[in-house]
């Protein structure tokens, strides 16, 4: 969406026709809200630029045959080492000498990504963050690999569709979740301890540090599995850091399948 928004020819490749036609309604409907507020007294103008931004865009569910004409692939595929890999090597059998790969991974490691390609020097992250509509940041990761002037096309790409890059070296978890992600679990176990109640370490994070939610109900937004799954694959790459240590709370609510809002309880119940 932003990508055609910002007049960029996009092709949104996924497994089914089906899974396309939701993906393509979400958009439209996303690009309703943008103008109702972008356009709110050029009606006309915003129908426009829907019609435009939606003009940029085609599907496929053949990523192989339509990536012969791309510069840049951006994978945001499930956090799967190996079905991403996959896919890359697939994808540079088929892609043009010139063509930068990217993965919107939030933890996995992008040099291992990057392995499975030949073109290493033309490969980096590009982290962007939930809503990608509404938010601003993106993280432009750089392996020991990735060339000076693949890094600096994927620094004006984000500029280009109204974003403000940061870049960050190939660490675990970049900038944003290396941080966050550690202060959820130091939470979770504060809570563990029994020195503070859940509600009490929200009210206090929201009210003391100024952040929209707390860490509670943080976790249950992203999914408990997800978080599991980053500090797990944190862990197994550094086993003696206590920041990536396990949570044994944590790993119980996902074996109940209480995986937070998307289940109706995690932390918190939902209605």
């Amino acid at each position: 969406q932003v990508a055609a928004a910002s007049g960029h020819t996009v092709v949104l490749v996924d497994q089914s026709d089906e899974i396309l036609k939701k993906s393509t309604k979400g958009i439209e409907e996303s690009l309703k809200r943008v103008t109702k507020k972008k356009f709110a007294d050029k009606p006309e103008a915003g129908a426009e630029f829907i019609e435009k931004t939606l003009k940029n865009l085609t599907t496929s569910t053949d990523a192989a045959a339509v990536v012969h004409s791309t510069d840049l692939v951006i994978e945001a595929i499930v956090e799967n080492m190996e079905v991403k890999n996959k896919l890359f090597t697939t994808l540079d059998k088929f892609a043009p000498e010139h063509t930068i790969f990217a993965s919107n991974t939030s933890s996995l490691q992008i040099t291992t990504l990057s392995n499975s390609t030949t073109r290493q020097d033309r490969f980096g992250g590009l982290h962007f963050f939930n809503p990608v509509p509404m938010m601003k940041l993106v993280e432009v990761i750089r392996t020991p690999m990735t060339s000076q002037k693949t890094f600096e096309s994927l620094m004006d790409f984000s500029k280009a569709v109204g974003k403000s890059p940061v870049s960050c070296n190939d660490t675990p978890g970049f900038i944003v979740n290396r941080l966050l992600v550690p202060y959820m679990m130091e939470a979770v176990r504060l809570f563990e301890r029994g020195d503070a109640s859940k509600e009490d370490i929200d009210v206090a994070m929201k009210l003391g540090a100024g952040y929209p939610m707390g860490p509670f109900e943080l976790l249950d937004y992203v999914g408990l599995d997800t978080s599991k799954y980053i500090i797990d694959g944190w862990h197994s790459l550094e086993p003696n850091n206590p920041l990536f240590a396990p949570s044994p709370l944590l790993n119980k609510l996902v074996e109940e399948k209480k995986l937070g809002k998307k289940t109706g309880e995690g932390f918190y119940k939902y209605k």
